[in-house]
């Protein structure tokens, strides 16, 4: 009937036989069954159940259009041995070859690993389709890497659900601009090859770490992630986990505004926990009706019972696409190759097996979510997560927000609700919510950068402040502060352990501050740090914030010793007290000499009573005359006998020499401090011995002269290498010998006199040091940057900088390598410049520093004699005029209290008169002893007559 119904028309009956024809095959098809190979991990509980709950329904339920076929188990451990597993599977391929019930289809449920990795590379060899449902983004499965066109076709993966929901994480991370993070996990989440990629390319310094097993060890954990200055924290995994890790950190009191907390989970359940004040956002799936009425369904009559069920559902719509797929893998032509047969100098290519369109084109009722396809590491169940944000208070909920969702995706899309996000929300409450809120307002994150600094003054002091409080003040703390209004973060600040820097050691080990940012202890370095090459290898800088700043010495000032009596020095004391005794013994004798020569004027008044000089050499007049001899006034008449002119002139030969000497010494005496070359550079440093000299320990000087004694080393050898070259002929070798060694050796000489020396090891003891030294041409002399030295010298009268400055590098702040920071903090210092406020804080700084000393102006021989060495003679004048006045004084008091001449004195006048009429002196001359000694007599007499009447003050 049907064929009398089609008529006489010959296209209508083709087409119909045509269709019999593919009914037909298809029913073949579906009665001969599909075979399948199944690898998976005994460990995957989840994956198991799902495997042969999804057997047990294509069974049961044969409207699936699935035949179930021959079945083959291979149960796999991680750290089986790998051969081993080779030669199972082999064995297990070979004997469904010889008894053909070749696999369909390879159904790899393995996670990662190189378990996981030896499946692949088995599978990928012998060309058999294969459906993986392995952990892992494009690379992250290095034996499926750089596939061929073909093999894309048949060796399909698509990633489970924990590979894709962790995802949320990386959205979060760049949605709210978080710059470290640690992600603590459990075994519900795969995260071996989540270490690069999850955060990859995101300016982010992150930890992942699996959550350990005792509250103990798990507290401990939490510390050690807190101690490394994390603020912003991921719980991954089940509700219990989550709920141990809150527990953790709330014995750890890492809860307030500066932390932030993310939770992610499979399962469904409520954050519970005894949290003291947190608030956290949890994300989670959330199953429609449907789903939870087709999970209970599975869960009832297929024993799909292993949590989180979320993973056992994806492993059963897995089994059944698989099947389905291979339904269709009637392949034309299909050869299996043994594994014996296997040569990888001829590999095996499949030119007819498109195993991914065939899965592509699969209709089935998925029981969670669709699998959105794309190339391997990019085809992923499309399961969405609520975001709820939990507010814990006394372990209790005391409020929940939900905030939106997150649609999977790489990237995946964070979807909030109205008025919310993760930060703040806004609404109209009660008064109790508004309570809460202002609460979760104050447990909320803000960026806190953690600060490490070393103290250098003016750039960084410390001070304690009037609660008691340490605190840092000065010109980097002052450029932090602009920074973060213009940035908007806040920072804690903490000094270096060990106070330095940083330097790279010969082990290429960091020390200081530098080795705070490598470890990631800190987030920003903080102070006077230079930018130097090795340094940026390991961090990042800022553009500079302060100008070239190099190199110089720091020296104890000069102090020429000044001294009012300094016109005394010039001779020593014995050579005065020589003086001394000649003027006195010079006088005597002059005295004695005038007193007993019979020339004498005092001897002989008659003969010079017409002389206009009447001196007479009395024991006042020799001082006098010796005294005034030496003074350009001269001393006056010389004495009239020949005895005494010849003293006087020896006297006056020695006071000519005396002077002569002392002026010629006095000039000499206050030139030789001019004379006394300064040290007024490095060369003068490196070429004297007496001044030791030396940089900080462990400070950028120190490489700076370290480094240059390595160059000088590197050139000596250069230079010996060629020249001693044997390779080289005679002539060669001959004509480099005119070639004298063009590189000195100062570095290399300098270094070592420094480390002779000894290095030291804080500022204060180099200034100290320095110090000590005896003068400007002995003890110690210190060489570091110019900001430090210059502050010294600002700061105390008795230092001096030396030289010129050298090695010139600018002043930076670093932060974590990779950090964006480091453009953000750039863009604020460029503004400051532009505002002129970085020279506003120099200035502050500097010129108006209140620790500034104004020292009195240094004594410059160069401008003649100073008071302080000439001004004794001034003195000599005030004290002989106050002796002036004083023998005045009495003088006058003596002659208004003069005594009157005695009638007894008068008397002896007489007597003398009529003793002196009775002696013939004309007559008789013979006894010219006994007239000398009748004379003395008399002027004795009349000598105390005149006294009585008249006396002399003096």
């Amino acid at each position: 009937m049907a064929w009398a119904a089609l008529g006489q028309s010959r296209e209508a009956r083709v087409l119909f036989l045509l269709y019999l024809a593919a009914v037909t095959l298809s029913y073949v098809a579906a009665q001969t069954g599909v075979n399948i190979m199944v690898m998976h991990e005994v460990e995957n509980e989840q994956a198991t159940q799902g495997i042969v709950a999804a057997v047990k329904y294509l069974q049961k339920n044969t409207g699936e259009g699935v035949t179930i076929g021959s079945q083959v188990f291979i149960p796999l451990k991680k750290g089986d041995d790998v051969e081993a597993t080779v030669n199972e599977t082999c064995a297990k391929l070979d004997e469904a070859i010889a008894a053909d019930t070749k696999p369909h289809i390879v159904l790899d449920a393995t996670s990662t690993g190189l378990i996981s990795e030896t499946v692949k590379s088995f599978t990928r060899a012998l060309a058999l389709p294969t459906f993986s449902a392995s952990y892992g983004q494009e690379g992250d499965i290095r034996e499926w890497r750089d596939l061929t066109e073909e093999e894309e076709k048949y060796l399909v993966q698509a990633m489970p659900p924990g590979d894709i929901l962790v995802m949320a994480v990386r959205d979060i991370v760049e949605t709210q601009n978080i710059t470290n993070a640690a992600i603590i996990y459990d075994d519900t989440f795969v995260m071996d090859h989540k270490y690069k990629s999850l955060l990859l390319n995101l300016p982010c310094r992150h930890i992942l770490t699996k959550a350990e097993q005792t509250e103990m060890d798990l507290r401990k954990q939490t510390k050690r992630l807190m101690d490394a200055d994390i603020v912003n924290y991921f719980a991954v995994g089940t509700q219990k986990t989550i709920s141990r890790i809150l527990d953790a950190a709330t014995a750890n009191s890492m809860f307030g505004r500066k932390y932030s907390w993310y939770a992610l989970s499979k399962g469904k359940e409520d954050i519970q926990c005894g949290c003291e004040n947190s608030s956290v956002v949890y994300l989670r799936p959330h199953p429609s009706p449907d789903t939870r009425g087709r999970i209970t369904m599975l869960q009832r009559d297929y024993g799909l019972t292993a949590q989180p069920i979320i993973d056992s559902v994806f492993y059963f719509d897995f089994t059944i696409r698989g099947h389905q797929g291979g339904r269709e893998g009637k392949y034309n032509n299909f050869e299996y190759v043994r594994c014996d047969d296997y040569s990888e100098d001829n590999p095996i290519i499949r030119n007819d097996l498109d195993l991914r369109s065939a899965l592509q084109r699969v209709t089935m009722t998925n029981t969670w979510g669709n699998l959105k396809w794309g190339m391997n590491g990019m085809t992923f169940p499309e399961i969405p997560l609520t975001m709820d944000k939990f507010l814990i208070l006394a372990g209790r909920t005391a409020e929940r927000k939900p905030l939106g969702e997150w649609a999977a995706g790489m990237p995946g899309t964070l979807m909030f609700k109205s008025g919310m996000n993760l930060v703040d929300h806004q609404a109209s409450i009660d008064p109790v919510s508004r309570l809460l809120l202002f609460l979760l307002l104050l447990l909320q994150a803000v960026t806190v950068y953690r600060v490490t600094t070393v103290r250098q003054a003016p750039f960084i002091m410390q001070k304690t402040n009037e609660e008691g409080e340490i605190e840092f003040y000065g010109y980097c703390i002052d450029l932090i502060n602009e920074i973060k209004e213009i940035v908007e973060f806040e920072y804690e600040i903490y000094e270096a352990p060990d106070g330095k820097f940083g330097t790279m050691s010969e082990t290429m080990e960091w020390d200081g501050m530098i080795k705070e940012l490598v470890e990631k202890r800190a987030d920003i370095a903080l102070a006077p740090l230079s930018v130097m090459a090795e340094r940026e290898n390991v961090v990042d800088f800022t553009v500079p914030y302060y100008d070239l700043v190099g190199i110089t010495i720091l020296m104890k000032k000069p102090k020429v010793p000044t001294s009012l009596f300094k016109f005394l020095t010039v001779l020593e004391p014995e050579v005065w007290v020589c003086i001394l005794f000649a003027y006195g013994f010079t006088s005597v004798l002059l005295y004695v000499f005038d007193r007993f020569s019979p020339y004498s004027y005092q001897n002989n008044k008659e003969k010079y009573k017409d002389d206009d000089e009447k001196r007479e050499f009395t024991f006042k007049e020799c001082l006098w005359f010796c005294m005034t001899s030496l003074t350009p006034q001269g001393g006056g008449e010389a004495p009239k006998n020949l005895s005494g002119r010849l003293v006087a002139a020896t006297w006056w030969l020695f006071g000519f020499i005396i002077i002569a000497s002392y002026t010629a010494n006095l000039a000499a005496f206050l030139t030789v401090s001019r004379l006394d070359t300064p040290i007024e550079s490095l060369d003068d440093l490196s070429k004297q011995y007496k001044v030791q000299y030396a940089p900080l320990n462990g400070s950028s000087t120190q490489t700076y002269f370290e480094r240059m004694a390595y160059i000088e080393h590197k050139f000596y050898e250069i230079w010996k290498d060629m020249s001693l070259n044997d390779s080289m002929s005679p002539v060669e070798r001959a004509k480099l010998a005119v070639w004298d060694y063009p590189v000195s050796d100062k570095y290399t000489k300098m270094w070592q006199s420094m480390q002779e020396a000894g290095l030291p090891t804080s500022l204060a003891g180099a200034v100290e040091r320095v110090r000590k030294s005896t003068s400007s041409s002995e003890g110690f002399a210190y060489i570091g940057e110019a900001t430090e030295v210059g502050y010294i010298t600002l700061t105390s009268c008795d230092m001096l900088l030396v030289g010129e400055e050298f090695s010139r590098k600018p002043y930076a702040v670093a932060v974590t390598k990779g950090s964006p920071l480091k453009d953000q903090m750039s863009g604020a210092i460029l503004k400051l410049l532009n505002q002129r406020k970085l020279e506003t804080l120099k200035e502050r700084w500097w010129n108006q520093n209140p620790e500034k000393k104004v020292c009195e102006k240094d004594d410059d021989q160069s401008d003649g004699i100073s008071i302080e060495n000439i001004g004794g003679v001034f003195i000599v004048i005030f004290v002989g005029i106050g002796l002036a006045c004083v023998t005045l004084a009495f003088e006058y008091w003596w002659y208004k209290h003069r005594k009157a001449p005695r009638v007894s004195d008068s008397g002896r006048v007489l007597n003398v008169k009529s003793d002196m009429s009775k002696t013939n002196f004309g007559q008789e001359k013979s006894n010219f002893q006994t007239e000398y000694n009748s004379q003395e007599n008399m002027k004795g007499l009349v000598t105390s007559v005149q006294e009585e009447e008249f006396p002399d003050p003096t």
